[in-house]
């Protein structure tokens, strides 16, 4: 059976995997060598022939360390080993052994083109000792590029939360066996450089949080017509401009239709956007596929009122920005809904459905799908998806230029307009985000939320079955 390469793991969840691995048959030696083997090899490539420093800690991940000098001692490159602390584990130990050059002790400050950082992998749980974090960072001063063997060393996998401050920068991280929390969330990710990935056999763990996959969308059938393909309505608030730019980008995302609704019209529209200014009354309409409520809605009581509408209308609806600190546990509707939340408005949640805001962002999101029945798209630079049933996926980096006023409207006008085509929340959540990261891409440094919008149509594109 090929191995789950999407699957992103805690570290209990690693080691089950890797365990069962070992009951299979595979001995854990052999573990090693794969991930080791791989490791110099890409020190190897990436380091051009330049000499190699490889800073190896006591437990399997020095000994991949000694199997990484080893494969570079054969290919000729120039190794440095330095043993931070002696093998502990019998792996380590026969690593160890079976590595013919010679190993120098932690006082030895090496320079070179490659340092490879095998000191501590996903089972760090506190800080580096001071001596080893010195060695660290000294030695990271003195290299060209740094290159990190399933983590940085200071990093705890299951949050990403940094361990020690002022950890050094890393060029490339290369995971072991399955992605691992920290390398897609903060403050770690920053940390990490590249991002690579060694294949040593790990199976689907069930349940396991997946990396967001560009997601397969169809064109519209030949009989299509606007209906058929979605009528979405976004209702404007006190601030009808967020209404504009969501409605532009859920246009270009594939509904058929997609109506203003507004008790008049605003400065702005565009021709090809409809204004219903019939406004709520709108909502009555059967042809409704899905309805967007929030950006620029408002706190007032008529904002109240206008989320209360769109969730009365029992349509599948997202519900982004000033609507999610006005939503509440008994307010009305039963019909599939994304919610959106940044992380301050994540926290207005958590205080309105009496949830604890402690713990890792994905375990929070999860707890707030459950409570709220509603998929959660929790936003930010490491963004993730959470689903009532405990499906969580991950988000990976995207262009921080998407840090910009406007962005989240545009992502709630992706989402909602997914939803209008097919209805399904969750489906809906990875298509709008995976899209979002996409028209980001397209536009380069520096652009404006208008111009991520009028993006999103490309970034469609490249999504086409």
């Amino acid at each position: 059976m090929p191995a789950d390469l999407t699957q992103v793991l805690d570290v209990a969840a690693m080691r089950a995997a890797e365990a069962a691995l070992i009951v299979g048959g595979t001995p854990a030696q052999e573990l090693m060598e794969t991930a080791g083997r791989a490791l110099g090899e890409w020190a190897r490539r990436l380091g051009a022939g330049r000499p190699v420093t490889v800073l190896c800690g006591p437990g399997n991940n020095g000994g991949d360390g000694y199997v990484a000098a080893r494969h570079l001692s054969e290919h000729g490159v120039p190794v440095t080993v330095i043993a931070a602390r002696a093998p502990t584990t019998p792996e380590a130990m026969t690593a160890r052994a079976l590595y013919a050059g010679a190993v120098q002790e932690p006082e030895v400050m090496a320079s070179g083109g490659v340092l490879l950082d095998c000191l501590f992998g996903s089972g760090l749980s506190r800080p580096l000792p001071d001596d080893l974090f010195a060695l660290l960072t000294g030695l990271a001063d003195r290299h060209a590029l740094r290159i990190a063997a399933d983590l940085p060393s200071g990093i705890e996998a299951n949050s990403g939360a940094v361990l020690n401050p002022g950890l050094p920068m890393f060029d490339v991280t290369v995971a072991l066996g399955a992605w691992k929390h920290a390398h897609y969330a903060m403050p770690a990710a920053p940390l990490m450089g590249a991002l690579r990935l060694v294949d040593i056999g790990v199976q689907a763990v069930p349940g396991a949080a997946r990396i967001l996959a560009k997601p397969r969308i169809a064109s519209p059938a030949a009989d299509a017509h606007k209906y058929r393909r979605g009528l979405l309505a976004v209702l404007a608030g006190a601030m009808p401009g967020a209404a504009l730019l969501s409605a532009e980008a859920a246009q270009r995302a594939g509904a058929g239709y997609v109506k203003l609704l507004a008790s008049t019209r605003p400065e702005g529209v565009a021709p090809s956007l409809v204004c219903d200014v019939t406004d709520l009354a709108a909502l009555a309409d059967p042809r409704v596929a899905a309805i967007l409520v929030g950006p620029g809605l408002g706190r007032s009581t008529e904002a109240v009122g206008r989320l209360n509408a769109a969730l009365v209308a029992d349509r599948p609806v997202v519900i982004d920005a000033d609507a999610l600190t006005l939503l509440k546990p008994e307010s009305p509707g039963t019909a599939p809904r994304v919610l959106t939340p940044h992380q301050g408005e994540m926290a207005a949640l958590e205080a309105a459905f009496g949830l604890s805001a402690i713990g890792p962002r994905r375990a929070r999101a999860l707890a707030l799908a459950v409570a709220a029945r509603a998929v959660v798209l929790l936003k930010g630079p490491d963004s993730l998806i959470a689903s009532p049933d405990g499906y969580v996926t991950i988000g990976p980096r995207a262009s921080t230029w998407l840090s910009v006023a406007g962005s989240g409207d545009v992502l709630a006008g992706m989402i909602a307009s997914r939803l209008a085509v097919h209805g399904d929340a969750h489906r809906a959540a990875q298509e709008g985000l995976w899209l979002h990261g996409e028209a980001a891409r397209r536009c380069g440094p520096a652009f404006t939320a208008g111009d991520l919008a009028a993006a999103t149509g490309y970034a469609l594109s490249a999504a086409l079955l």
